[in-house]
């Protein structure tokens, strides 16, 4: 965001709006909007994940972000993943809603993945998403510094759609997996000038991954990592660990480097319904004004398997392997 020529007319006191600005600026290098529990919500950022679920599943995602400082981020997802029955295709369904001061974007995308197998074990996942931003800037939230800005066009608000295009791989084993993905390459030169003064036209670079560790029958333990990259802009690194306790309870912490701690909890509440939370807390100058950042998700999975995948840890009584069920926990 670039608010050289715009300044928001809330009640706060000076040093509080300038660390804001300041770590907006820091930030740049996350374009696309901010998560916490990115590991279960990689569709968002990455068209090749929607054909690598084992069942259809439907997510709503809320964050809030900097609470307590007026204008501070917020952010809305819905999205669907549909993986076809031949194991090879999916689609994929995303909205999105970043709010941040004056300006709001809307993202809505459709994604379509294919994959191909590399070994018995690995898949590998293509994935392409086209749809469009429909950015919106509400004048009257806010006081010019100069009146007389060309910006405002005797208007109060600004409302304009730009065509979004983005791509993705994404590799994985029942225990492990890797993401590339750019979630919109139609960037520099689309953006109208009195556009530019408001929202940076660079492209993003995501890359994810993750490893799941078998530490008892009722035990699993994951590191994972998400990494964004603008050129020009400093790299913006998240790592997380979680604990998966006896297929129900997920307990884990988060952190993003030179920004925030964060606490992680989850719940299987049923075979088709998984329930996460986590808190921030930011280790910048925003961390004594700031009452953190909050993050919830609700993921319902649909069909006979529900979001699992099949292990065969387990034996039964004649010592046969067993097919059991446990989340596959990404």
């Amino acid at each position: 965001m670039n608010f050289r020529i715009y300044r928001l007319g809330y009640s706060v006191h000076l040093l509080i709006f300038l660390m804001l600005l300041f770590v907006v600026s820091k930030t740049v290098a996350q374009k696309e909007p901010q998560y916490t529990q990115y590991m279960y919500n990689i569709g968002s950022f990455n068209p090749a994940y929607v054909g690598t679920v084992e069942t259809p599943d439907i997510t709503g995602l809320y964050r809030a972000q900097w609470t307590g400082i007026p204008g501070a981020p917020k952010t809305m997802r819905f999205g669907v993943n549909l993986p076809f029955t031949n194991e090879k295709n999916g689609l994929g369904f995303n909205v999105v809603s970043d709010q941040l001061g004056p300006t709001t974007q809307t993202y809505i995308d459709v994604a379509y993945s294919f994959q191909v197998k590399l070994s018995d074990d690995t898949k590998l996942s293509f994935g392409v998403d086209a749809g469009g931003s429909l950015l919106d800037v509400d004048y009257t939230k806010g006081d010019f510094e100069n009146p007389n800005e060309p910006l405002l066009n005797n208007e109060d608000t600004f409302n304009k759609f730009y065509p979004t295009i983005g791509a993705g791989m994404f590799m994985y084993q029942e225990n492990w997996y890797v993401g590339l993905s750019v979630p919109n390459f139609l960037t520099s030169g689309l953006y109208a000038d009195e556009v530019a003064n408001i929202i940076e036209d660079k492209v993003q670079f995501n890359l994810i991954g993750g490893y799941v560790f078998d530490l008892s029958e009722g035990l699993k333990f994951k590191p994972a990592f998400l990494m964004n990259y603008l050129n020009g802009s400093p790299l913006n690194l998240n790592m997380s660990t979680n604990f998966l306790i006896s297929d129900v309870v997920t307990l884990g912490a988060s952190y993003r480097w030179d920004n925030a701690i964060s606490g992680l909890a989850g719940l299987q509440i049923s075979n088709s319904l998984f329930l996460g939370y986590s808190y921030d807390y930011n280790t910048n100058g925003l961390g004594e004004y700031s009452q953190g950042s909050h993050e919830m998700i609700l993921k319902f999975y649909l069909g006979k398997a529900t979001g699992k995948s099949k292990t065969t840890k387990n034996r039964d009584q004649k010592g046969q392997p067993k097919q059991i069920d446990s989340p596959r926990f990404f």
